[in-house]
């Protein structure tokens, strides 16, 4: 052991939020307030009166139910992009005082921008007596004043760490009156409106305190925020302790230290350490070095061990106590591979937007966090980052017990009306907000990663180039990128790992489903390791049954609208199977989005936005949790894990339909980035579609490294299956819970001749009435002739982000619904929902809007159109006209360069229609079917204007 006096800069004051071995004096509870909406607390003296109003601390307005009511009026902090709601007819009906329904985002019960005061008598002991005093205020909202009986004490302004102030020195025991001046305004520094910070599309722009409010005090020679440096090769860690005293004096002092483990099941409790020596200054930095011995514990997702240090500081004035815990870690860059402790990782990764509605801020209690790490763990993740925000020390400390590699980020995208580098406050702004998470997170094991924000504009590449060599300089206990940014922001060339886009995400628009090909070529030019940016943003319809349980700050009324505007549109009775049905398509495009991602050499990991729902920007449900973190039914967290685990089996398919006289060849991977080495057996088994199994093997690879391996092929000749079904590949670690599964489609090559009577045609011609007007059958095939409808893309994959925060853009469909009863589908295999088999039927294909339709119609294909706006469409729908039965196609299914499942489904559809079992009951009149052809959707899109309203936009007059 060695230890040093060092001469430092001046280091502030800060106490750690969970050191309680200080004197304290708890604040919370019920404080005096008052709203000040025209600024004139200060001019008035404010700090000198009592204020009208009461509020509970710790907490918001919001939550405690103060500020104005919400209008159609209100001016939100945040982008609109799609501001036709204010414009359009159709939702008037929503802007009715009282009860506002807003689609944007979750709506706030109360809101209010700018100053409110807070303020509450407090009482010194009598034994705090020439002692320094400090105001800890952990996470306020975001600019405070604080003011102790009339006298000043300063302005601070962070969201990312507390707010922090010393008590005059000549503080006297007794009563005081101790005001806090909130303002929650974008004022001299902007930071972007939309970053999760502060938007309302997230956490809102909320004004208060939250988490521990209370008065410390220490004795006159004290210790400042001590950061702990753990070197894992030389099994040792290096403390750097400010010790900070009142009067600068040459004062004698005596430090000790005690290491332990709390965590692990073998516990470690190093020997203890003293030595006195002397300060001479304000502010000395002590340094020790202590040795961890040969049993030194590491941390990682697997073993999360974890240290503490108690620091017993004794002086003439009395001893000073502080707790600082630590894991020993390695977290590096290799190359283009993470490495924890020399072990290769792969981050499975979610993104945490900031959203809390029964809140509005961030949970501050460790159990909150640990709950929600649990669940993201639970589903295979070890990876959050936090998109333009800094959670609380609480998600740390959580992290840390848990293994979670954490990102978090400045509380900044600095974009839509700011930019970095241009010479603005916000520059010099992210570098103090950046030291400022360092000085309070950066003991934290789980705190591996870090970067600017979000998506910036300006002279970005200059800027954080700059701000790259600072923080590689100033500490290295992480690794830093600039920003986490989409696939056409450039490149920062000194980037210790990459988020970015341009490499994520399934290229099924335009080629048929398989699981070949990977990402290299997207990242070849990339020798740092490669984390995608926002993977998937794939859209499920709204859960209604959601709505109830939004009992706090917030409510959703943008569901609310939602539900009534389907209502409007005959649908109501069918918001849950849209829901479950696009639920499954949403899971299906993010298995195979991360398969593609895990089979890519040199890919070190992605980062879903994200894996719970994303309130704001349009309603952006991207989850498969919703934005509690509680599950949606149509999938659980164990057939998550089977594609985003440590270890993961992969399959390339190079399609997923075949015919029966193919052989399926299939090559198997493995991705694995376990504890150990894997030296369990691996087998396979095909089974059909009544469960039994057709045929197994194994691959006896003996012992697997980690990274992406080959294990061998599956073939299987498919001519014994004579019928149409669908086939399940699964490949298993034997002994493990590690498994993966396909699904593919088999159909005949071959198919009968079906003896017909049905009248087919690609109009309405005067021969289809004819037979129809004598009670004859006819197959409307009307593929590429649909005009009510024409203004609908549809794809086979389901919407991205959603339709309104990129004003309608393709595609605006979710998968469809149909009844795998109806007699429609004897002969071919279906669930409820969209699967791969139908991706030649539906991609790219025209759809109907029965718009005019009876309220009760339901279409036999019946593709989910996006919630925004809620069309009756259809692909294939029958009905009686005339005398007659009719059933009309908006796709060709005899297309002969379509393939086998639509062939197939052909087939069925032919063999339906000559059967006694095509009976439609609804009658439509002739004109209604002609109407698809001729006339254009009454409703339609329309953006109205290409900005939010002037009256609306906010006024951010900061630099």
């Amino acid at each position: 052991m060695k230890m040093r006096i060092l001469s430092l800069l001046l280091l502030a004051v800060s106490v750690s939020a969970f050191a309680q071995t200080r004197d304290t004096l708890d604040l919370e509870g019920t404080w005096h307030f008052q709203i000040d909406r025209e600024d004139q607390g200060e001019i008035e003296a404010w700090f000198s009166k009592k204020l009208k109003d009461n509020i509970i601390l710790p907490g918001s307005m919001l939550t405690n139910n103060k500020g104005n009511d919400i209008t159609i009026k209100t001016q939100w902090t945040g982008s609109i992009y799609d501001s036709s709601f204010y414009f359009n007819p159709r939702f008037k009906k929503y802007q009715q005082p009282g009860d506002i329904k807003f689609p944007f985002w979750l709506t706030p019960k109360k809101e209010y921008v700018g100053d409110a005061w807070y303020q509450k008598e407090i009482n010194i002991p009598k034994n705090w007596k020439d002692r320094p005093v400090f105001l800890f205020l952990e996470r306020a909202h975001t600019e405070t004043v604080v003011w102790l009986d009339d006298q000043k004490l300063g302005m601070q302004n962070s969201m990312v760490a507390p707010h922090q102030y010393e008590l005059p020195p000549e503080l006297k025991p007794g009563k005081h009156t101790l005001t806090i001046r909130v303002d929650n305004r974008i004022k001299e520094i902007n930071v972007g409106p939309d970053s999760h910070s502060l938007t309302d599309h997230t956490q809102g722009n909320w004004n208060g305190i939250i988490g521990k409010l209370k008065l410390i005090t220490t004795p006159s020679i004290y210790m400042g925020n001590i950061q702990a440096y753990p070197n894992r090769e030389r099994a040792e860690v290096t403390f750097k302790i400010p010790v900070n005293q009142l009067e600068v004096r040459n004062s004698k002092v005596s430090l000790s230290l005690q290491l332990y483990t709390f965590n692990t099941a073998e516990k470690q409790k190093l020997a203890p350490l003293t030595q006195s020596f002397r300060l001479n200054k304000q502010t000395d930095t002590l340094q020790i070095t202590a040795n961890l011995g040969n049993t030194i514990q590491l941390w990682d997702e697997f073993d999360p061990a974890l240290y503490r240090a108690d620091f017993r500081l004794k002086s003439k004035k009395g001893t000073d106590q502080q707790q600082v815990e630590f894991g020993v870690r390695d977290f590096k860059a290799e190359g283009r591979s993470f490495t924890i402790n020399n072990r290769p990782v792969f981050l499975r990764g979610t993104l945490d937007n900031a959203i809390f509605p029964l809140t509005g801020y961030p949970p501050m209690d460790v159990p909150a966090w640990e709950r929600i790490f649990k669940i993201i763990k639970n589903h295979g993740l070890n990876h959050v980052r936090y998109h333009s925000w800094c959670p609380p020390e609480a998600a740390f400390k959580a992290a840390d017990r848990l293994g979670i590699y954490l990102q978090p980020e400045g509380p900044s995208w600095a974009n839509h009306g700011t930019a970095l580098g241009v010479g603005r406050n916000i520059d010099r702004y992210i570098y103090e907000e950046t030291n400022r998470m360092m000085q309070q997170y950066g003991n934290y094991a789980s705190y591996v990663m870090m970067a600017y924000g979000n998506e910036p504009r300006g002279k970005q590449v200059e800027y954080l180039t700059a701000f790259n060599d600072y923080w590689k300089q100033k500490d290295t206990r992480r690794l830093y990128t600039g920003a986490s940014v989409g696939g056409s922001w450039p490149v920062i060339p000194n980037n210790e790992f990459m988020v970015r886009g341009g490499a994520r995400d399934l290229d099924w628009k335009n080629r048929a489903p398989q699981s070949v090909t990977d990402f290299s070529e997207n990242i070849k030019d990339f020798n740092v390791p490669f984390v995608s940016h926002e993977t998937g943003q794939y859209c499920v319809f709204p859960n209604f049954n959601e709505i109830e349980k939004y009992t706090g700050a917030y409510e959703a009324k943008n569901f609310e609208l939602f539900q009534e505007d389907l209502a409007d549109h005959h649908m109501r009775d069918q918001a849950d199977a849209f829901f479950k049905a696009s639920g499954k398509l949403q899971v299906l495009a993010y298995k195979y989005s991360i398969e593609k991602a895990m089979r890519t050499p040199g890919y070190s990991g992605y980062q879903l936005l994200s894996l719970n729902d994303y309130s704001g920007q349009g309603t952006a449900l991207v989850g498969i949790l919703d934005a509690f973190w509680d599950p949606k039914p149509y999938v659980n967290a164990e057939e998550w894990r089977e594609f985003s685990s440590e270890t993961v089996p992969l399959a390339e398919f190079p399609k997923f339909v075949f015919t029966n006289i193919e052989t399926l060849t299939a090559e198997i991977l493995i991705a694995h980035y376990g504890v150990d080495q894997l030296q369990n057996s691996i087998s396979w088994q095909l089974t059909d579609s009544a469960g039994a199994v057709l045929t197994t093997g194994t691959f006896d690879q003996g012992k697997i490294d980690y990274g992406l391996s080959a294990l061998g092929s599956v073939k299987f000749p498919l001519r014994e299956i004579t019928e149409a079904q669908k086939l399940t590949l699964t490949v298993a670690v034997q002994d493990t819970e590690f498994k993966n599964h396909w699904d593919f489609w088999v159909f005949p090559e071959s198919l009968p001749k079906v003896k017909s009577n049905v009248y087919e045609c690609t109009v309405l011609d005067e021969k289809a009435l004819q037979v129809l007007n004598e009670g004859g059958s006819v197959l409307l095939n009307a593929a590429g002739k649909i005009v009510k409808g024409a203004e609908v893309a549809q794809t086979f994959l389901p919407v991205f982000w959603n339709t309104s925060w990129f004003q309608m853009r393709a595609p605006h469909t979710l998968g469809f619904v149909v009844d795998p009863a109806h007699p429609l589908f004897k002969d071919f295999p279906t669930d409820s929902h969209s699967d791969l088999q139908w991706w030649s039927i539906v991609n790219k294909e025209q759809v109907m809007h029965l718009e005019d339709f009876p309220p009760d119609f339901k279409p036999l294909i019946q593709p989910i159109d996006t919630w925004f706006m809620n069309r009756r469409l259809a692909i294939a729908f029958e009905a009686k006209v005339g005398n007659g039965k009719l059933l009309m196609l908006s796709v060709d299914l005899n297309d002969p360069d379509k393939d086998a499942a639509a062939h197939q489904l052909y087939y069925s559809l032919k063999t339906y229609m000559n059967s006694p079992e095509f009976n439609p009951q609804t009658q439509l009149d002739a004109a209604l079917i002609q109407d698809l052809l001729t006339s254009p959707s009454r409703q339609q899109f329309d953006k109205y204007t290409k900005d939010s309203p002037d009256e609306l936009k906010p006024e951010h007059k900061g630099n």
